[in-house]
């Protein structure tokens, strides 16, 4: 089967080069005396109208379209393909704003994502835009860095299966792919880019190859294998000494080659210039546009529209071409790939009509909501403070910079990044000052700034308090604090946000600390002395009404994190994806008295209910390498409350031939239950389960033991374990 699916992507490159290298001979006998119009036929197949096209197109008007907001070219009727932000919503005024990626990554739920992305689809058609710059496929390796918000979580797994989602659900798939209510998405940033020295955006990457493989590519190859995503952007930075926008191994030799991507590669901001302006591997201009061209980056995206940062421009693409013969092939090549895209996307046919605003609708709207609620994360509920009883108290305090915005950049602060002005937003003070009612009156005090450091109203804060029956407080992060280019060197809580928290506590009163924000924060304090911690990520637009609704009970969360909690930044990195070492010897539980364990573990989130679960029931306990079997477990809702848990499925080689790491996710299932209701998982357990690299990085299952671990989140005290045995026959 592999050496069968290697033939196919060799014949396909092959013929891709025959048909793009042979150029002119092939196209000039064969299409010569064909109609001029045949381009403009929706009947005719989509290749056919690319060569009738190119053959008369100007090489000017080639390299117009090889950056990403040319004009509609009037001549020959070539639509315009317009471009935007769609991270968790599109970036017009207006739009639906759903929770961060972060946080659509906590919901542990595929489903709702790709229900989520179709939404976004509909809205961005509806203000003109076919193509969007998402999503954001890099694994969280760092929370310094401050783009870990635009990511779903740690685990290649994990991420594979909501970028999967992400990407049909604005693509769409079958007969709907590319219609008029999806668009085109692009996997970004193609490859490793989250790891950057320092946590700094745009660093260089110094990882292994097989860190790259095992970390950082399992989510481009299913999504070019599974979703067929119809664009990749490479990432800022160089890896193995080579810039991404001139890695011809990575955007030609794997992407193209191996994997059979088919789309187009478009550059990321002003990355092209970089190999020559920050990389300093091309003299100038004209040299970074040949080894841009040679490498497959076809679209040169400079968002200022600037054509000082242009690389892909008329005067440099000819200077090119007189020391380059090879050039044209290349701009050949790359327009064919965009002009695909233009006709795959309806847009000869039905051309684009740009608006500034859209209108989110009621029912994206109740998925905004739905979302927020599922990405929530109980953190800690001392003593069941959680949920709020009605008939217990009769006054809040709600305090925190966090807990309220009006409209506006400061509500736009909240959202995170790649945000717009959206329809409407609900703050957590709105939120439950709407669940309060006439009952329960409700105070609100903003204690400080996320960033200032003044502290004359921390006291306004603790009066609030003093004066209340139970404090909510919103702390965490802004758009000021985290997001592109808000790097940072410590995990702290900003400004004076600890001595407000400490203040507060020191009232008496019960305090419930609700944390919005985008990336994991170092919040030992605040873990060991406040009694209920609720992670909301940035919750999106309907975020207030979520919280609210968990705060008192109108929903159970069933969120789980996806990237662990450090307690320190001393402690970074700090991931479940750990390899043995002395811990597993029972020697170095603590670096000079810290815990090296994390602060709060991947996969774990707290419930106002319980579930317990049954034995692991193997479907066959021995198997051979090329069988499957399954893994069963049942899972009882003992509690008093329906909710959600999310089951987990983690796989150990006990023994290999190489380095491993102890467990990996492998699967995982997010199931509501009632009180008393149980519930059925089942997990395939086969090659994609079982395989490791072994030392030549070849993808092996081995004969031996593996151990199955079942449970509700990575750490061992949560899971159960089962004995599956590979024999070598």
């Amino acid at each position: 089967m592999i050496i069968h699916m290697n033939h196919c992507f060799v014949m396909r490159h092959i013929h891709f080069a025959f048909v793009f290298v042979a150029f002119p001979c092939i196209l000039l006998t064969t299409c010569q005396n064909q109609d001029r119009d045949l381009y403009k036929d929706p009947g005719a197949p989509v290749d056919l109208r690319v060569q009738s096209l190119l053959l008369q197109m100007t090489l000017e008007e080639k390299i117009a379209q090889m950056t990403q907001d040319v004009p509609e070219n009037t001549r020959l009727g070539i639509p315009l393909m317009q471009h935007g932000e769609c991270l968790h919503g599109i970036v017009i005024n207006g739009a639906t704003m759903y929770p961060q990626a972060i946080a659509l990554g906590s919901t542990w739920d595929p489903d709702l994502i790709r229900e989520i992305a179709t939404s976004i689809a509909v809205e961005a058609r509806q203000a003109g835009v076919s193509h969007c710059y998402s999503p954001v496929l890099d694994i969280i390796r760092d929370p310094r860095y401050g783009r870990v918000e635009e990511c779903y979580g740690e685990d290649p797994y994990h991420a594979s299966r909501m970028g999967v989602a992400f990407i049909r659900g604005l693509q769409g798939t079958g007969n709907e792919r590319f219609d008029q209510n999806h668009i085109l998405a692009t996997a970004k940033h193609y490859a490793g880019y989250s790891e950057p020295r320092r946590g700094l955006n745009g660093a260089c990457v110094d990882i292994s190859r097989r860190t790259l493989y095992e970390i950082f590519l399992p989510p481009y190859e299913k999504a070019v294998k599974e979703a067929r995503v119809g664009c990749v952007m490479p990432g800022h930075h160089e890896m193995f000494g080579v810039p991404c926008h001139m890695n011809e191994w990575l955007l030609i030799g794997l992407l193209r080659n191996e994997w059979g991507f088919d789309g187009f590669v478009v550059s990321d901001n002003n990355d092209l210039l970089r190999i020559h302006t920050m990389h300093h591997v091309a003299a100038n201009k004209v040299e970074a546009a040949i080894l841009g061209l040679r490498a497959g980056v076809d679209m040169d995206l400079v968002l200022s529209g600037d054509t000082t940062y242009r690389t892909y421009y008329k005067p440099l693409i000819m200077k090119a071409m007189e020391k380059d013969p090879g050039v044209k092939e290349y701009v050949d090549r790359s327009v064919a790939r965009i002009l695909e895209a233009k006709f795959r996307l309806g847009l000869f046919e039905d051309p684009v009509e740009q608006k500034d605003t859209v209108i989110s609708s009621k029912e994206s709207q109740q998925l905004a909501l739905e979302a927020a609620r599922k990405s929530a994360i109980l953190l800690k509920n001392d003593n069941g403070l959680l949920p709020l009883d009605r008939n217990e108290i009769r006054s809040i305090a709600v305090i925190g910079p966090n807990a309220h915005a009006e409209t506006g950049e400061e509500a736009r602060a909240l959202l995170g990044g790649y945000s717009s002005d959206p329809a409407r937003f609900i703050s957590l003070y709105d939120g439950i000052r709407a669940k309060a009612g006439q009952e329960i009156q409700v105070r609100y005090a903003e204690g400080c700034h996320v960033m200032d450091p003044d502290l004359s109203n921390i006291e306004q804060a603790v009066k609030a308090a003093i004066k209340s029956d139970v404090v909510v407080m919103a702390l965490g992060g802004s758009r000021w604090t985290c997001g592109e280019g808000m790097d940072r060197d410590n995990l702290r809580l900003t400004g004076r946000q600890q001595e407000l928290l400490e203040r507060v506590a020191a009232a008496g009163k019960p305090v419930i600390l609700v944390l919005i924000n985008g990336r994991a924060l170092a919040v030992s304090w605040a873990a060991e002395n406040i009694p209920a911690i609720l992670e909301a990520w940035y919750p999106g637009m309907m975020g207030g009404i979520a919280m609210a609704d968990i705060l008192f009970g109108d929903y159970n969360p069933g969120g789980k994190l996806t990237t662990s909690f450090p307690r320190s930044a001393g402690q970074i990195p700090v991931t479940y994806l750990e390899k043995p070492d002395f811990i597993g010897m029972g020697k170095g539980q603590y670096i000079q008295g810290t815990d090296k364990s994390p602060l709060f573990p991947f996969g774990y989130g707290l419930i106002y209910t319980t579930f317990s679960y049954g034995e692991l029931v193997l479907e066959k306990n021995e198997i051979t390498r090329d069988e499957t079997t399954s893994v069963k477990v049942t899972v009882t809702n003992t509690g008093n409350m329906a909710g959600d848990e999310v089951v987990q499925l983690y796989v150990g080689d006990n023994y290999a031939s190489a380095g491993r790491y102890i467990k990996k996710l492998k699967g995982f299932e997010r199931i509501h239950l009632k009180p008393g209701e149980s519930g059925e998982v089942i997990f395939d357990i086969g090659f994609e389960e079982l395989k490791l690299l072994d030392r030549d990085l070849n993808q092996v299952v081995e004969p031996g033991d593996f151990t199955l671990y079942v449970g509700s989140s990575s750490r061992t005290q949560d899971l159960q374990s089962i004995k599956l045995t590979v024999l070598s026959q």
